[in-house]
């Protein structure tokens, strides 16, 4: 029975009244209920980019290093001897708000699936989570879900989950992020891309059987939420990691023939964008048999199978000679494995259940045709200095520490890493708790460094700035451990883009991000757009996250945070001119949330990073980390931590304000160890590469000593910044 498209049935689509009037001019006729699903699933943001894509054409994309940049399943960088490492990161917001343990483990799965459907194995997992208050009523409970959805996919499947962040911030509290980020290694000769060619090539369907879980999980995605989005429990997808596991294995096995044409996972909007985007990228069109799509709930219609997001399934086009060959290989697995269609030269998406033609559309205006807009905007006010001196010192040094030390924005996160598996597969050598995790590349010394970085609060208060101190900050993390960083991938979550303030940020974001990928020669290479991160017209503060990877030749000569002996002095690396506004200081311990975020120096970024990264590979740094949230006495005692160690600390004569000097967040700093008989070479090679050396002390007793004073015990450090978390969650 035909169902009459009314107004409001568009409506509940996520369509706008004039893309449905587009609608009816492409086809020159009203669609049926199918079609309207269909053109939903494909021009909502999380598959179009409608509202983001003028702007993403804008950053920089290419490189010599790069293979494959955005427009694949993920992004493909060169890392010598013939091999290449494919990432990418992308958002699992919506769904994991509404079911945290769902949510997140089908976010872990479905970025696996992004990179061992171009032919390489995961290697390393990592997340970006953000919560709200930690006081807020729902806010354990996500995280209890969150982490354990993350945990058990990712561990049963058996790739190490190795880094990451979490924060906590009020913005959240009825807007969660969950961002997933894969990397995988394999062949330069073996990548394998989501192109159709060919005429008459079977459309091969394998994996799960298809239910009814996940339909309209995309547009669920690219809608706020309200007071009602717990009823949208139904549009999450359900995964089965021990599917999975069966699914990759028998990818690459198939992969490692010559039978894969084209090859793209069913993510978002299932069936739909994975056949829709095909056969746009091949210049195709493409007929599917609904009658052939193996389902594991009895009745299925057109609508609910072509908009389904049930997980561990991939579409491919397969050489005619080959589907035999590739049927057995399936099979033994036990995986589903259906011929359910043929490429064509129609340029139309067809669509056939029960001897009827369901749908009949053209592929372009699906695809590449889809709207795009360019949303109006407005920069966001640029906040005002704010000087160290309007900001009070504060009376106990050693309290302000231990509170900054032991609380929710800096406490240890092992509560939750330790319920990660990060050593399986046996070449993780750098765990959580470092600058970066870095995982050797399998039977070979090489080493892939990767971390996770953005600063909300400055993205809110400056835009442009913050989104250059995000690149900023991986590329410190990078260099901190040892590594020349290669490539980016990013995911982007931002508010209600039809409003012009928000829209302003991701704008402002996206010019920051751009400029120093360009300076410090990271470019893009994948990523996602995550919009309407919003609940009843409360936005969360711009997130642009960065995922980052970097290569280290020699995995041997990788640098750790943690002090290794008494006696090595410790140096800071770049100028400090103790900037307080938008610190974790003067939020947390003064109360003050204004003022303009840190500058980003990025031709200092990339000499200062250069330079402790040439440092570190000439093995004349004992240990190294980046200045980060917190500032530089936090960056100290996360170091004394790390090694069970203390220091005498001197302040230098030209420190400025104490406070500023110790919490100041000024970017492009790192703290370096070195022994006395390397400290003259290294001086002496900063000063050739006019890089700003300040000498702050020595790794020495048990005790953070400043100027002769005790600031606080490493001991009794230790005990406020690892309770923190266990005592939270015991709730």
């Amino acid at each position: 029975m035909r169902v009459s498209v009314t107004p409001e049935i568009v409506a509940a689509h996520g369509l706008k009244p004039d893309e449905y009037a587009h609608i009816l001019r492409v086809l020159n006729r009203e669609p049926n209920l199918t079609e309207l699903g269909i053109f939903s699933a494909m021009w909502n943001e999380h598959c179009s980019y409608k509202s983001s894509r003028v702007w993403l054409r804008t950053m920089p994309t290419t490189g010599p290093q790069v293979v494959c940049g955005p427009g694949e399943n993920a992004g493909v960088v060169d890392i010598g001897d013939g091999q290449v490492a494919i990432f990418k990161m992308e958002s699992h917001n919506h769904p994991s708000f509404i079911e945290p343990y769902q949510g997140a483990a089908t976010g872990v799965g479905g970025i696996m699936r992004d990179v061992f459907t171009m032919g390489a194995r995961p290697v390393a997992n990592l997340n970006a989570l953000r919560f709200g208050a930690p006081d807020h009523a729902r806010t354990r409970h996500l995280v209890y879900g969150v982490v354990a959805g993350i945990g058990g996919y990712g561990n049963c499947i058996g790739v190490p989950t190795v880094g990451g962040e979490v924060n906590f911030d009020a913005g959240y509290n009825g807007n969660i992020l969950v961002n997933a980020m894969c990397i995988g290694i394999a062949d330069a000769s073996k990548v394998f891309y989501s192109t159709a060619s060919g005429i008459g090539n079977p459309v091969v369907y394998v994996g799960s059987k298809t239910g009814r879980d996940g339909i309209h999980g995309a547009s669920m995605a690219s809608a706020e939420f309200d007071e009602n989005s717990e009823e949208k429990r139904p549009t999450v997808q359900v995964g089965d990691p021990f599917t999975e596991k069966l699914l990759l294995e028998a990818c690459l096995e198939l992969m490692a023939g010559d039978a894969v044409i084209a090859i793209q996972d069913m993510g978002a909007a299932g069936l739909t964008c994975s056949a829709v985007e095909m056969a746009s990228k091949g210049g195709l069109g493409l007929l599917l048999d609904l009658d052939k799509v193996p389902c594991r709930e009895a009745g299925m219609t057109a609508y609910e199978m072509m908009l389904s997001e049930s997980q561990e399934r991939m579409l491919m086009v397969l050489h005619p000679d080959r589907t035999d060959a590739a049927r057995a290989i399936f099979e033994r697995w036990e995986l589903d494995f259906a011929i359910v269609g043929e490429t064509t030269d129609t340029g139309r998406f067809i669509i056939r259940h029960q001897g009827e033609t369901v749908a009949d559309l053209p592929v372009d205006v699906l695809a590449e045709q889809a709207p795009v807009y360019q949303r109006p905007w407005t920069p966001t006010p640029p906040a005002p200095y704010l000087p160290a001196k309007e900001i009070p010192d504060t009376d106990d040094l050693g309290a302000t520490l231990a509170r900054l030390m032991g609380g929710p924005h800096l406490a240890s996160r092992r509560w939750i890493w330790e319920q990660y598996d990060h050593m399986v597969m046996g070449d993780t050598i750098q765990r959580p708790g470092g600058d970066a995790a870095v995982v050797r590349v399998h039977n070979s010394r090489k080493g892939i460094a990767a971390t996770t970085d953005v600063t909300p609060r400055y993205c809110a208060a400056a835009p442009k700035e913050g989104g250059k101190q995000a690149i900023a900050e991986a590329f410190r993390n990078l260099c901190a451990v040892g590594a020349k960083p290669l490539a980016v991938t990013d995911c982007l979550n931002f508010g209600n883009p039809e409003r012009p303030e928000i829209m302003g940020q991701f704008v402002g974001c996206i010019e920051g991000i751009s400029e120093a990928c360009i300076a410090l020669d990271m470019p893009i290479v994948s990523g996602n757009v995550s919009l309407y991160n919003e609940t009843s017209g409360v936005a969360i503060p711009p997130t642009p996250a960065i995922g980052a990877i970097g290569l280290l030749a020699d995995v041997d000569k990788m640098a750790t945070v943690a002090f290794k002996q008494d006696g090595d002095e410790i140096f800071v690396i770049g100028e400090t001119q103790g900037h307080l506004g938008q610190s974790l200081y003067a939020r947390e311990i003064a109360g003050r949330k204004d003022g303009a975020p840190p500058p980003v120096d990025l031709a200092a970024e990339r000499r200062n990073g250069d330079f402790i990264r040439s440092q570190i590979i000439a093995g004349n740094v004992a240990a190294a980390h980046d200045i980060s949230d917190g500032g530089l006495l936090v960056a100290i005692a996360e170091m004394a931590l790390a090694g069970g160690l203390g220091c005498m600390l001197s302040l230098p004569r030209n420190a400025g304000p104490r406070h500023g000097f110790l919490f100041g967040e000024d970017q492009a700093r790192y703290i370096a160890c070195v022994s006395p008989q390397k400290a003259q070479a290294m001086i002496a090679a900063a000063q050739e590469k006019n890089v700003p050396v300040t000498r702050f002390g020595s790794v020495a007793g048990r005790d953070i000593v400043l100027d002769g004073k005790l600031v606080h015990s490493v001991a009794g450090l230790r005990s406020a910044h690892e309770n923190w978390f266990p005592a939270y969650m015991e709730g």
